[in-house]
């Protein structure tokens, strides 16, 4: 014990030399400095007195404050000494009444901000957070803020990082930050681009380089200019010489959009950087180049979190949220990074999330009428667009626009299939000279997107009619003049009769087009809802519809896959 109590009281002294040490104007330059610590705390943990964790934090406390406030000149790293010392404050922090929330910032917005790029201090810095994840939920609004920090980290650091990463995105999700973390995930490709051009700026490193500094630099006459918008609602011009590019035609380091990227902290400002006119010549130029490793991690990284934050928000985040959400992301579906394989993972996930927000609230549909039709007004732009209008028309016609109770949104929303429908009719210009659209290996789909976009726009028509009898009448002339028509692709052609038939029997029209919720009852009416307690046979008889003789029950396999007896 006294032994033990020797090395304590050697360990302490080296700390307390350190905080009243002025010549040495960075303590973490002291390589006994961290053994110290992590003794100290090991000591305590294992079992100190209150005294010697009293005694302890009186020096680490002092130690702290002094490596925050030299941080901006430190030479080395000190990352992993004030992670060791955070974890002292977390653990001892009910003894010594300290509360370790204003630790935790002053070490993000101090050291954080200029070592998320040391692959050491990012990886201590995830085990620290993975494994204080249940201490960490009594600050909730930690890494809800400081989560653009966290993403310059995985998108710096790679693959390697990957796993530990997506164990803490649950901790930075809140009301705050679900909204602006959408759109910094669908960009993280972006902020490796910009990353990377500020690498070159500071010759070959990101470590240890103020990027917070360049933010300063600009912020007054960003200001100026956010308030100018404010208040004479003009549009805010590029600073520097209004061509937001420098002399190597990327990004400008004073440029508004390029500091928007590489924000630290998340402030709430909606994001502008797309609307900037240098955005679109720099990712394509990012991705038609050769591209570096790191881009290629995060093009790959990026659906995996984008697939998590959704699955996230379905299980846990209110409903008010989500459909704010669905018409940030229908702006966002032909707005990213111009890489196929990334587009399409990306758009599948966003699809995929939206019909499930629908499926789960098809009331939403009410709600977001006018951001819906803006779409469907849209789905000649490009192919992506397009793949969007498919979306929508299937939720408008599976949901009944909402529902039963939402006839005026139904009206509207049949209006504006009837002139999409119309316009295709007429001119059968959609999707002709557009893409095809892409799978994930780069194969060209055979459908073209004009003869897609009308099977669903027919279907969707069928179904609200169906679901919202006052519109049956116009639905049956819409459907007749696709008939009727001589250039319709044959696919859309015979969809058109089939509805046409089905709605000549009511009861098997609400069957097959009804709303999939069971609300329809009636003489007739099958209520699918109750399907798995009907089946008779784990093979439908229709698959017997060929065979010879009286209908029967007992077959086998053999009856509907023949054999081969001559086996090639």
């Amino acid at each position: 014990m006294a032994q033990s109590e020797g090395d304590f009281e050697f360990y302490l002294r080296s700390l307390s030399s350190q905080t009243r040490d002025s010549s040495s104007p960075d303590p973490s330059s002291d390589p006994y400095l961290l053994p110290s610590v992590t003794k100290i705390y090991e000591m305590c943990k294992e079992g100190g007195s209150d005294e010697m964790v009293t005694r302890a934090f009186n020096q680490m406390s002092k130690l702290y404050q002094r490596c925050i406030s030299v941080s901006n000149q430190s030479q080395t790293s000190n990352g992993v000494l004030l992670l060791t010392m955070l974890q002292f404050f977390l653990d001892f922090g009910d003894v010594v009444l300290h509360d370790t929330d204003s630790s935790l910032r002053s070490f993000f917005r101090s050291c954080l901000s200029r070592e998320f790029a040391h692959p050491v201090v990012a990886g201590r810095l995830l085990e620290f957070l993975n494994f204080n994840k249940k201490i960490l939920k009594s600050f909730p609004a930690l890494l809800p803020q400081f989560f653009p920090l966290l993403l310059k980290l995985i998108a710096w650091n790679g693959e390697s990082l990957e796993k530990p990463f997506l164990s803490i995105v649950p901790l930075m999700i809140s009301a705050g930050s679900f909204l602006p973390l959408f759109s910094s995930l669908i960009d993280l490709p972006l902020l490796v681009v910009a990353l990377e051009k500020v690498e070159k700026k500071n010759s070959g490193t990101l470590i240890g380089s103020s990027i917070a500094s360049i933010q300063k630099s600009a912020a007054p006459e960003m200001l100026l200019a956010l308030m100018d918008e404010a208040y004479t609602g003009s549009a805010i011009e590029n600073l520097g010489d209004g061509t937001g590019l420098d002399d190597n035609g990327s990004f400008d380091l004073a440029d508004p959009s390029f500091l928007e990227i590489l924000k630290d902290e998340n402030d709430g400002i909606a994001e502008r950087h797309w609307t900037s006119p240098t955005m679109a010549t720099t990712l394509r130029a990012a991705v038609n180049n050769p591209q570096s490793d790191r881009l290629k991690q995060t093009l790959r990284m990026s659906p995996h979190l984008l697939g998590l934050y959704f699955s996230i928000a379905l299980r846990e985040i209110n409903d008010s949220l989500l459909c704010a959400l669905i018409p940030l992301l229908m702006s966002r579906y032909d707005t990213m990074c111009p890489d196929k394989t990334f587009c399409f993972e990306v758009r599948k996930r966003l699809s995929d999330f939206m019909l499930a927000v629908f499926q789960r609230c098809p009331h939403f549909i009410a709600l977001l009428k006018k951001p819906i039709m803006d779409r469907l007004a849209e789905a000649y732009d490009s192919p992506a667009k397009t793949e969007l209008g498919l979306h929508l028309c299937w939720a408008i016609g599976e949901h009944g626009a909402g529902g039963t109770s939402y006839k005026d949104v139904a009206r509207v929303l049949f209006e504006s299939l009837e002139l999409l429908l119309y316009e295709n009719l007429a001119t059968s210009r959609l999707g002709l000279n557009q893409e095809s659209a892409i799978d994930p290996k780069g194969n060209s789909s055979g459908k073209s997107s004009q003869a897609r976009l009308l099977c669903f726009v027919v279907t969707a028509i069928a179904k609200l009619a169906t679901c919202h009898n006052e519109l049956l009448p116009r639905a049956r002339v819409s459907l007749a003049k696709v008939a009727r028509s001589k250039v319709v692709d044959r696919r859309v052609w015979q969809r058109a009769c089939d509805y046409l038939g089905l709605m000549d029997e009511p009861a098997l029209c609400m069957s097959v087009l009804g709303p999939p919720t069971g609300e329809a009852c009636g003489p007739g009416i099958v209520d699918w809802s109750k399907g798995d307690s009907k089946m008779v046979a784990h093979i439908p008889f229709y698959l017997l519809a060929e065979q010879e003789g009286t209908p029967y029950h007992d077959f086998s396999f053999g009856n509907v896959f023949p054999v081969d007896e001559n086996p090639s």
